[in-house]
């Protein structure tokens, strides 16, 4: 592995450590201020952080066209704060990451 790629694993670990499960009802603020960002739960919320703060323009435009990856709407708001949804969410400044939280099946 060399010093690059070592050092993307390194920040892959740390966006890992700072990503947490929390309550839709706790980031209706950043929805409300236009920042908060679903993330499909077919992809790596890490990743997509990742590729975010490495401004992978690309890889971005691709999920987005995809479906997967956008502004929380207004529905997904609603259905969230209706069901008390925990999501997973990291922040990429200024954004916010969220993901539902997948379950077992």
């Amino acid at each position: 592995m060399n010093a690059t790629e070592d050092s993307s694993e390194i920040f892959r670990a740390k966006l890992n450590l700072e990503t947490a499960q929390i309550a839709w009802k706790e980031l209706q603020r950043y929805f409300a201020s236009g920042i908060a960002l679903a993330v499909a739960s077919d992809l790596d919320l890490v990743e997509v952080a990742y590729q975010m703060s490495k401004d992978n323009a690309a890889q971005i435009q691709q999920w987005v066209a995809a479906g997967k990856f956008g502004k929380v709407s207004d529905e997904q708001a609603m259905g969230w704060l209706a069901t008390d949804e925990m999501l997973w969410a990291v922040v990429v400044g200024p954004w916010v990451l969220v993901q539902p939280v997948r379950q077992l099946q």
